[in-house]
């Protein structure tokens, strides 16, 4: 099994900028590809980016086109979500996933490992 654990999440003004963070531990070695979601109370859960592993191919919506960036660090297998320009509307629970077949997918159905979440806020 894979442990994921997200952090950097908080309170910014519109317009600025957060790094959330996920470390990952256990059964790391089996993950093809890792991804991010959030989830707004009452709605559905949004995919919001994704990266192979072994060849960092990314995967993003419009939504968050040209402000987010997923990344990682081999060395501390740790996943990033560098998050600019940020509106009121990207206020959610920022959820870190890890699937262990290969290919990148925006579906939550698809990803096998899920961390527990950090709370994002952006204020207007």
């Amino acid at each position: 099994q894979v442990h994921l654990i997200e952090s950097g999440g908080g309170l910014v003004q519109a317009g600025s900028s957060l790094r959330l963070s996920c470390a990952a531990s256990g059964r790391s070695i089996s993950s093809r590809a890792m991804g991010w979601f959030r989830q707004a109370p009452g709605k559905e859960r949004e995919f919001v980016a994704a990266i192979a592993w072994a060849n960092l191919a990314t995967y993003y919506p419009d939504s968050v086109k040209g402000r987010f960036t997923i990344s990682k660090d081999d060395a501390n297998n740790t996943l990033y979500l560098q998050m600019n320009s940020l509106k009121p509307e990207d206020t959610a629970v920022y959820y870190c996933a890890a699937r262990q077949v290969e290919g990148l997918s925006r579906r939550a159905i698809d990803y096998d490992y899920w961390g527990q979440g950090t709370q994002v806020t952006v204020s207007s």
